[in-house]
């Protein structure tokens, strides 16, 4: 049997082919579970019900996380189809794109920095909020997405490391609030992939070539892979894990340095 059989999943996050919320839900669909997808607004809506076909995915609901109206709405109107909620997976990330181009001093903005921190760290938090009462009780799982950026300056990632890094310390404080009603809170830190959102971030291309070249796998991560990962901390397989940040980045968040091309002598 398929380990997240019977498991009902929501993914809150999926825009395109290359997002890795696609990489999660197909991973969740192969492995049983039941899905309910959303959508930001109504650009969005066609794409993702064509999405949900492929996942059998019978509950689609628009949801805007910069909006507690919004995730409560969802919510409200998902409890009319599920009485209970296993996963909620939270593939959100944003920060305006001026804010990702150049010197961290010399772009971040007040704004920027308030957006980047809303969207991408707080609204996790909403969503434990709003899915609460769906979750007690269920021995469920949160799973949110992170990058090494929270922990390491990286070129142009700028704002949203600081946005990244107030994410894991979001897991680390919704795992000890939420452990004791049998929910799990982890994150997957995956390495850099060409999604839409990372699209925004300047010379993106050059930094997939170099983690590339120093990563020990010598190549990047898929949205497979990652969903592969995202699947086993979200079933009972991963029953004791909670509160981590779990690295699927080929190895290279443990390198210091790459390796070198040619042996040199003293």
């Amino acid at each position: 049997m398929s380990f997240l059989q019977g498991k009902r999943a929501l993914i809150v996050g999926v825009a395109s082919k290359l997002s890795i919320a696609y990489g999660i839900a197909s991973a969740f669909h192969r492995e049983g579970a039941e899905i309910a997808l959303t959508y930001q607004n109504e650009k969005l809506k066609k794409r993702v019900e064509e999405f949900g076909k492929q996942w059998d995915a019978k509950v689609i609901l628009p949801c805007d996380v910069a909006s507690d109206d919004e995730i409560t709405s969802m919510f409200t109107e998902l409890e009319k189809v599920w009485d209970g909620v296993d996963i909620i997976v939270h593939s959100v990330g944003y920060a305006p794109a001026n804010e990702l181009d150049g010197n961290y001093v010399d772009v971040t903005t007040r704004e920027g920095f308030r957006i980047a921190h809303d969207i991408s760290s707080y609204s996790f938090v909403a969503l434990a909020k709003g899915g609460r009462k769906l979750m007690r009780g269920r021995n469920g799982s949160m799973l949110t997405l992170s990058y090494l950026g929270a922990e390491k300056t990286l070129p142009n990632y700028n704002v949203m490391g600081l946005a990244k890094a107030s994410l894991e310390a979001n897991v680390r404080y919704m795992a000890a609030s939420l452990g004791p009603e049998g929910t799990r809170v982890n994150a997957v830190s995956a390495g850099p992939i060409r999604t839409l959102a990372a699209s925004g971030i300047k010379s993106f291309r050059k930094m997939l070539a170099e983690n590339e070249k120093r990563t020990p796998l010598r190549r990047n991560v898929t949205i497979d892979e990652v969903g592969n990962a995202a699947a086993f901390l979200s079933s009972d397989l991963a029953s004791g894990i909670s509160g981590q940040i779990v690295y699927v980045d080929g190895g290279f968040c443990s390198t210091a340095m790459g390796s070198l091309d040619s042996e040199t002598t003293e």
